[in-house]
């Protein structure tokens, strides 16, 4: 059974490699949000840089990791 955080970034994805017709989705993740890079690790992305002092954030600048996933690279859940 998947992670119930499964479904919203698969009908997501859907959404932008169907509907909109998109090529390419980027997700920008904070280095130590473990639970979003395994999503979209298994999902297929595929970490492409990291971006330090990338967003303010509570005041902070937090460095990201930049992960993405082509369309033809996807994987579906089983």
């Amino acid at each position: 059974m998947f992670h119930s955080s499964w479904a919203p970034l698969e009908n997501a994805l859907e959404a932008r490699f169907g509907a909109l017709g998109l090529h390419r989705v980027e997700a920008n993740i904070m280095p130590r949000n473990g639970a979003s890079i395994a999503l979209v690790r298994r999902a297929g992305f595929r970490q492409e840089g990291y971006s330090p002092r990338y967003l303010r954030i509570a005041g902070r600048w937090e460095d990201h990791e930049r992960w993405a996933l082509v369309g033809d690279r996807r994987r579906r859940p089983r």
